[in-house]
């Protein structure tokens, strides 16, 4: 919704003429979201000044009554808001939020990172290009910060936060864990000492793959996880069925024998039938 400091989205003192239907709104986000086309922010030519009115070529200051139309201006991407310490990514194209020494452009990811992350981090390439694989949302334009999982993968802030609440802890593309779970797998290791198997199920294996590390290995099956004998994670899917053990079969087999053995004497044990004549 406009007002003279702006609309929900940015602070500003002007309105953008937009170049594809020559309409005035207060940013691009409120355009789209009236029309059934969105604006191109970068061909943005002409603003006009809440103030007065006057419909002037796109820069800081109006030209009539000298009102600044926003504290920040970028001259690439016409946007006019509040200072936030923003600066313009050349290679990202757009403007980011910052204060611009804390942010690096990583070349292969194609995005600006925190500079905590550089060298850091697991590079994909281009993938801030790739939607948010939760909302399915732009990431790359989007105002809503990124977060980069261990694995490489972005989604939006907000979403990552709601995959925490509700307990889902991989990630929606490849299944690798979205954080450190180590406690959660030590934990596990607990679980599974006070619970044992039924006796048919001890020693029974199983083969499995690690969504962490990638492992193909073979490991005791228990129904509350199969933990990877390479990474120590429980981040595992089931690659097939049980494997039983030579002692399981050859306890079944026993079984089988006994059972066969009380059959054949309760056979013998019976009358034999008089002979007719």
């Amino acid at each position: 919704m406009a007002s003279p400091a702006g609309c929900e989205h940015y602070v500003r003192s002007c309105l953008l003429k937009a170049p594809c239907c020559d309409k005035l709104y207060v940013c691009r986000l409120c355009h789209d979201a009236e029309e059934n086309h969105q604006m191109d922010r970068f061909k943005v030519r002409e603003v006009q000044c809440s103030k007065c009115q006057t419909v002037q070529q796109a820069q800081q200051t109006c030209q009539q009554c000298h009102v600044q139309f926003g504290e920040y201006y970028c001259d690439i991407c016409h946007l006019f808001d509040k200072d936030k310490k923003q600066y313009h990514c050349q290679p990202c194209g757009i403007c980011r939020i910052g204060p611009k020494e804390k942010y690096f452009h990583c070349e292969k990811c194609n995005l600006c990172l925190a500079q905590d992350l550089r060298g850091n981090h697991k590079c994909v390439e281009n993938v801030s290009r790739q939607n948010c694989p939760v909302c399915m949302e732009d990431i790359h334009t989007s105002r809503i910060g990124a977060h980069v999982l261990p694995c490489g993968h972005l989604l939006h802030k907000t979403c990552f936060d709601d995959m925490v609440r509700k307990g889902a802890y991989r990630c929606p593309l490849c299944m690798h864990s979205a954080w450190n779970m180590e406690d959660h797998w030590d934990q596990i290791d607990i679980e599974i000492a006070q619970s044992p198997m039924p006796t048919e199920y001890q020693g029974a294996t199983v083969k499995i793959i690690c969504n962490d590390c990638q492992a193909h290995c073979t490991v005791p099956f228990h129904v509350l996880g199969m933990k990877c004998s390479g990474c120590g994670s429980y981040n595992t899917a089931q690659d097939g069925g049980l494997i039983q053990q030579p002692q399981q079969l050859q306890s079944e087999q026993d079984t089988e024998n006994e059972a066969e053995t009380d059959t054949e004497l309760e056979q013998q044990d019976q009358p034999e039938s008089p002979t007719q004549h």
